[in-house]
């Protein structure tokens, strides 16, 4: 039995950037510095925005380049165990002298 070689090219396992950030990362950027310009008439507040918002897609990309995938999947499945969910539980509160007289 022979075995076949498919080739597989470096390009299909690529993350597609855009300046070196995740293209929906880098266009979420530009999409809050022009809401940013749009809402309060500036420039330099737009410009600084999309630049605080491209340093950390720059950022979370070259960690992790998959962690969009990830945050966006994460809500589709149940958590197996979430240190900050607390379930409710009902507390009684026994007084010592009932306590004792029971006994």
């Amino acid at each position: 039995m022979t075995s076949k070689v498919n080739p597989v090219y470096k390009s299909i396992n690529k993350p597609l950037t855009v300046w070196g950030v995740e293209r929906r990362l880098f266009f979420l950027a530009m999409i809050m510095g022009s809401a940013t310009f749009t809402c309060f008439s500036s420039l330099l507040g737009a410009i600084l925005m999309f630049l605080a918002l491209y340093l950390c897609a720059r950022h979370a990309t070259r960690n992790d380049h998959q962690i969009l995938r990830i945050l966006m999947n994460s809500s589709r499945f149940r958590p197996q165990y979430d240190p900050l969910k607390r379930e409710l539980y009902r507390l009684e509160h026994v007084r010592r002298d009932q306590a004792f007289a029971d006994r």
